[in-house]
């Protein structure tokens, strides 16, 4: 059946926009645009989305579209098609419908979830808000209305909205006064994430809770459910349960998902006592609840566990948000960088010259430049430490450095002395810059000014001569001085500048390019696409760990 564009209404949107798949497998969670029917599913690798798990069948559904409503259609799979824990031949979807295909608990999509912020979303958390849970609700119950809410709202990625529901629900489920729950921050110290009275209210402060028993519950991995303190209790050091009269104190530790791999898939499975600790759920009240004590020990252990993975998965979301805006700016500061450094390569009647830079990251610290001026043609070559976005924005500050003293003629060492003293006196962190600056003459008179950088390589009659002449590096020193040396070129000699990424290159057993080979390939002849070519012949595939920059200069008379 051939793939069809989606036409007419989208079901529930109202904005025409293509609905969207969220498939999360474990940890891992990816959005899909569903803008097309049908849409298979499957354990075929031809199929829209692939679930590599031996209980799928390789045909096994299809969601369509019909007048603007979308189905689950099951395809005779062998362990069946499910709807929000119900097997279904054919089901109209909704937006949030959980689905999963043959393998349960493991794998699942979220159908058209709604988004953070929208007027749906806020509805939706109304309506958790507002469940009732009377007197003959029983357990089972209880717990089903509780991880049924909270995997709704889950898809919505929001960790604070998950963590108000979870406590929220947990107030309803043990009828208890207050309810806190506390996650541990990257270096590991506890902070309350999430506050909540019975009448909905926020706590923003835990000091009147019972912060011993809080503490032995994290350090020994176990929970404390105590229904009367007054009879199960000895309060010798519990100043916060006599001090505020605390007779119900629940506290259970939130452990990390461990993920099991077994023989047909990784199966989250229910964390062990010995599991990473993340957080801790803490429930009390001033009077002996009953309430807590007709809930099991076991219930309230799926809370924790399942609390556990919901807050995991939304991290997890945020992380990719995150991580995903960073990607959106470091595209735009590459894009930035680019037209920044982009190379206008000056053309002049007694030389060549042609550059070429790939970098390991999306920004990098190497650049070159030419500039050509009534003293002759210059070509700059940097390479800034480090890698990534501050190599970056020191490379385009160094690079406006100096092509703005090249063309104000200012003499070659003048110009490195210069860019010294501005990274010296700027105190950047220990950055420093590899710097040459060579500039020939119309006469073939070549003038460079190399400040720690790889030397030059002069091609003469497939002769390499490498210039010993340096100085350090700019930016190491504040007193550093620094010269600059002189030869002659003739005509069709070649004048050849690398930065480190390319001597450095490595291959799989960890060999580097090095001098010798860049050597050879230049003794031949050799373009500076051939240099490239060499390069990546003996990399092999092995991704570069610093950027590459060469620049070759040709000078013809």
């Amino acid at each position: 059946m051939a793939s069809q564009p989606i036409t007419g209404p989208v079901s529930d949107s109202g904005s025409g926009v293509f609905p969207s798949l969220v498939y999360v497998q474990g940890n891992d969670q990816r959005s899909i645009a569903l803008d097309h029917t049908p849409f298979t599913v499957g354990r075929k690798v031809d199929k829209d989305l692939v679930i590599a798990d031996p209980r799928v069948s390789r045909d096994h559904a299809l969601i369509l579209s019909d007048n603007g409503e979308f189905y689950v259609v099951d395809q005779s799979s062998k362990h069946g098609t499910f709807v929000n824990g119900e097997k279904v031949q054919r089901q109209k979807l909704q937006r949030n419908d959980r689905l999963e295909f043959g393998v349960r608990e493991v794998a699942y999509v979220i159908f058209h979830p709604v988004q953070a912020g929208s007027n749906t979303a806020r509805d939706f958390l109304s309506q958790i808000s507002g469940i009732h849970i009377s007197t003959e609700t029983t357990d089972l119950e209880k717990l089903t209305l509780f991880l049924e809410a909270a995997r709704k709202l889950n898809t919505m990625g929001v960790l604070d909205e998950i963590l108000v529901t979870l406590t929220d629900a947990t107030l309803k489920l043990t009828r208890a006064e207050r309810g806190y729950i506390f996650l541990k921050d990257e270096e590991g110290k506890l902070r309350l994430a999430a506050g909540r009275n019975y009448k909905g209210e926020p706590l923003l402060d835990d000091k009147t809770i019972s912060h011993s028993i809080l503490d032995e519950a994290l350090s020994a991995n176990s929970e404390f459910l105590i229904t009367d303190t007054s009879q199960s209790l000895d309060l010798a050091g519990r100043q916060s349960i006599v001090a505020y009269d605390l007779r119900t104190v629940i506290c259970i530790p939130l452990l990390k998902p461990q993920v099991q791999t077994t023989r047909d898939a990784e199966v989250p499975l229910p964390s062990p006592a010995t599991g990473e600790v993340m957080g801790a759920l803490y429930v009390d009240s001033r009077f002996a609840s009953r309430d807590i004590s007709q809930v099991s020990n076991d219930i309230l252990r799926a809370i924790a566990r399942e609390a556990a993975s919901l807050i995991e998965n939304a991290r997890l979301v945020q992380a990719e948000e995150a991580a995903r805006r960073y990607q959106q700016e470091l595209s735009i500061a590459a894009s930035m960088q680019q037209g920044l450094m982009a190379v206008t390569i000056p053309e002049v009647p007694f030389a060549t010259l042609r550059g070429r830079n790939l970098s390991c990251k999306e920004i990098g610290g190497d650049f070159f430049d030419a500039v050509n001026t009534e003293d002759g043609l210059a070509v700059v070559l940097a390479d800034v430490s480090g890698k990534g976005v501050s190599a970056a924005l020191l490379a385009s500050t160094l690079q406006g450095m100096i092509y703005s003293q090249l063309t104000a003629r200012t003499p070659l060492p003048e110009i490195v002395a210069a860019v010294n003293r501005f990274f010296t006196k700027k105190h950047l962190g220990e950055k420093y810059a590899t710097v040459i600056i060579a500039r020939v003459r119309r006469d073939g008179e070549l003038e460079y000014v190399n400040c720690g950088h790889i030397p030059p390589l002069l091609v003469c009659n497939h002769e390499v001569i490498r210039p010993s002449h340096g100085n350090l590096p700019v930016g190491l020193l504040a007193d550093a001085t620094y010269e600059s040396d002189r030869c002659s070129l003739h005509p069709g000699d070649r004048l050849v500048l690398v930065t480190d990424g390319v001597t450095e290159a490595e291959n799989a057993k960890g060999d580097f390019y090095d001098n010798e080979r860049l050597e050879a390939v230049a003794a031949k002849g050799s373009s500076l696409e051939d240099i490239f070519a060499s390069v990546s012949a003996f990399c092999g595939g092995t991704p570069l760990g610093d950027d590459c920059t060469v620049v070759e200069l040709v000078y013809t008379g």
